[in-house]
């Protein structure tokens, strides 16, 4: 399994505006991506985090290749409210649990 994280400056009186669109059209965009298996919005100090965890690397490098999140990219940039700094982060799941009344 393979942990992707991608962190973002957000401007922040717009916050109301990226929490719609994560909502509205990345959660969308990303469950449709095969080799999904679990999406997490998160804000962070400074802006707003996306953890996908993917069934193998192969999956999570394959969603930027992919005209769904292209274009969902592009979306989000015209927008404009997205600030720096901005990472993408894959990182091998060594070991994971999931509470199973979360399952």
């Amino acid at each position: 399994m393979i942990a992707r994280i991608w962190r973002t400056g957000l401007d922040e009186s717009r916050a109301e505006e990226y929490d719609a669109f994560a909502a509205d059209r990345s959660m969308p965009m990303l469950r449709r991506q095969r080799g999904l298996r679990a999406v997490f919005f998160v804000r962070t100090e400074h802006g707003r985090a996306a953890i996908t965890l993917w069934q193998d690397l192969a999956a999570a490098e394959a969603l930027t290749t992919s005209k769904d999140y292209l274009d969902t990219v592009e979306a989000i940039k015209a927008a404009g409210f997205l600030r720096p700094p901005q990472s993408v982060e894959l990182l091998p799941v060594d070991q994971a649990w999931l509470a199973p009344d979360l399952i």
